[in-house]
């Protein structure tokens, strides 16, 4: 885990040996273990590292190159099975002067080009230049676990771990993207290669980059989902096959030459993942880490993450957050997350990051679970939708349902604390087309738009099919399948900003096992009827797992997140604080939000909605990067 940066098409070494120290000061959180720069003799190319030291901390010191100093790397992120590769490419004869997974990476594209990314398992975004065909190869992960963003004039490509190096660059100007903040006011978060910043684009997940002297960039997806469904196996062979995945998928993700700990919630997804980290580290310590509100049961979930550490013999370590430490962070948290994605979840998850650096350098969680495993109740909704439905018009027993009402019954339960989103779901287009259904359960725009300026126009109409571009894979036939791959490439890519800005900002790795792309492509084959049963969430996921984690956790069904108390301290402990930002004069004079509409909004005894947060998250990100950026 570490910062990366870099620029081609500079005008000379001078102004490469200017820029890249700025850029890498920018996220100097993100690798306190030390930083180096390397520019080509011509001052076509230079590459900048900011490095978090966790193979090899004495070896692996980058920009790295291999015998001949022909390719250079600056790479992010960790390859897990570096050392089967390893074995490879010495086989043929390759010579290695260090234990870095970095090394191997290099060595690998000397053997295989830019196909070397096909064999990596992990997590990366990496650069690399060939100096003897002036271009620069870069890659991101198939699931985008680490970020890669860059902008291109068609002369300068400049690219980076964090938007902020890339505005340390100097090459950009204050225009936020119309569109990207379109996507944003609906969705909370932006779709595809979009930012809020005009002009700069993330690389997508499971895409590379070749950049040529005299060419545009050419972008290729290498990696994606495919459905390809398997109809012979039984629901035993994929559970067994599951477990046997979630086991290696942990092993590889315990190679670390610092300590290492687990994120610990009390969920089914995080339980799991310590339980059998616990189980083959053997001998050796795991500390879990683990954060709640003091505002009640339904925000303490600590008395679950109890039982789990117990369960393991693991070393408890947990922290409260109040109204206090929200007012006195979310500024900071705003910088760190360069734009505005997801829910409040990215609060509580800073402050378990900061805990977790006071004791380990790595950390692995349960990120992904809902998304992969179908955990999310809007999944419920969806289908429940679809088997009154298919009960009315009798269709249910005609086709292979996932399940029908009869079925779907004893499962309904976990939507218990959901009957306010029902009501207003349900109040229009009930059974109207599947894209429509789970556009509407995604939007945000319908609490937002009340407190948007008269002015401000979002079309709808243009968002949807932008949606709709996504929701309608050519490979997935069934619904439930066609909601994980747009969550898989939307939704989930929001959840993973956060992980690994909240993790780097504390100089901590964080490890996803259960984003494995051998998980994925498993958990793509199997038939919906299998992986969802009757509509039970995570069905498949909890019968791999049964005898892995304590059954009061197996058998949950109030799992809600890490859900945080911000309407109740909307309207109480941050109330002045809110209105100060949200109600100031520079906040009127950007004409986005109707004032008197915020007012009201904050004020109103109405369950907590997105509206606010989003709000003020718009807010500390147009002082931070629109009015002033604070740069270095």
């Amino acid at each position: 885990m570490c910062g990366i940066a870099g620029q081609v098409g500079g005008d000379s070494i001078e102004h490469l040996n200017s820029i890249l120290p700025r850029m890498l000061a920018s996220m100097a959180h993100r690798g306190p273990d030390g930083s180096g720069v390397w520019v080509d003799a011509a001052g076509t190319c230079g590459l900048a590292h900011q490095r978090l030291a966790i193979i090899d901390p004495g070896g692996g010191h980058q920009p790295l190159t291999n015998e001949d100093q022909t390719l250079w790397i600056t790479f992010n992120g960790c390859i897990y099975n570096y050392k089967e590769i390893r074995e490879q490419l010495h086989s043929k004869g390759h010579r290695f002067r260090t234990q870095s997974d970095t090394e191997v990476i290099v060595h690998a594209y000397e053997e295989w080009g830019p196909a070397c990314v096909s064999r990596f398992n992990g997590m990366w975004a990496f650069a690399i230049w060939d100096d003897r065909q002036k271009s620069l190869f870069c890659s991101r992960d198939r699931v985008g676990i680490k970020p890669f963003y860059y902008t291109w004039n068609h002369s300068v490509f400049t690219f980076g771990s964090e938007i902020k190096a890339l505005l340390a660059a100097g090459v950009w100007t204050d225009r936020p993207d119309p569109e990207g903040l379109r996507q944003y006011l609906t969705f909370q978060f932006c779709l595809g290669e979009r930012t809020l910043f005009s002009g700069i684009y993330k690389l997508l997940p499971g895409h590379n980059l070749l950049l040529q002297q005299g060419r545009e960039p050419q972008i290729n997806c290498y990696w994606d989902l495919d459905f390809d469904i398997d109809e012979e196996r039984s629901e035993e062979d994929f559970s067994e096959e599951l477990l046997q995945l979630l086991q290696d998928s942990v092993r590889l993700r315990l190679r670390s030459d610092v300590p290492l700990g687990a994120h610990l919630s009390g969920g089914l997804d995080s339980s799991t993942i310590a339980c059998l980290t616990r189980t083959l580290l053997g001998n050796e310590s795991l500390s879990t880490f683990t954060g709640a509100f003091r505002e009640g049961s339904g925000f303490d979930e600590t008395p679950y993450a109890k039982m789990a550490c117990k369960h393991i013999e693991a070393n408890y370590h947990e922290t409260y957050l109040g109204p206090e430490d929200f007012a006195g962070s979310i500024e900071k948290i705003i910088w760190h997350m360069d734009e505005p994605a997801a829910g409040p979840g990215v609060f509580p998850q800073f402050g378990v990051s900061k805990l977790a650096s006071e004791h380990v350098k790595v950390v692995l969680g349960g990120q992904g679970g809902d998304e992969l495993f179908i955990g999310y109740a809007r999944y419920l909704v969806a289908y429940l939708e679809e088997c009154i439905k298919g009960a009315i018009q009798n269709t249910a027993h005609r086709t292979r349902y996932v399940a029908t009402l009869e079925t779907i019954v004893p499962n309904l339960p976990s939507l218990e604390h959901y009957t306010p989103m029902l009501k207003s779901f349900w109040r229009e287009g009930l059974f109207d087309d599947p894209a429509q259904r789970y556009f509407r359960l995604m939007d945000r725009f319908g609490d937002t738009q009340a407190v948007l300026n008269k002015d401000f126009v979002v079309d709808r109409e243009r968002t949807f099919e932008e949606f709709r571009s996504i929701f309608d894979h050519r490979h997935a036939a069934s619904k439930i399948n066609r909601i994980l791959y747009f969550d898989m490439k939307t939704h989930l890519q929001a959840l993973l900003q956060v992980e690994d800005r909240a993790s780097m900002a504390w100089g901590l790795e964080s490890r996803v096992p259960l984003l494995d792309h051998r998980l994925i492509e498993l958990l793509s084959s199997i038939p919906p009827v299998i992986k969802f049963k009757n509509g039970q969430l995570k069905s498949l996921f909890r019968r791999a797992v049964k005898d892995l984690v304590p059954s009061n956790i197996l058998n949950r069904s109030d799992k809600m997140g890490f859900p945080v108390p911000l309407s109740q301290w909307f309207r109480n402990d941050l109330h002045d604080f809110t209105c100060d930002l949200l109600l100031s004069r520079k906040s009127k004079e950007r004409n986005l939000f109707n004032p008197r509409a915020l007012e009201a909004a904050i004020r109103s005894d109405q369950p907590y909605s997105r509206t606010i947060w989003g709000a003020l998250c718009l807010e500390l990100w147009h002082r931070q990067f629109i009015d002033s950026p604070v740069l270095p």
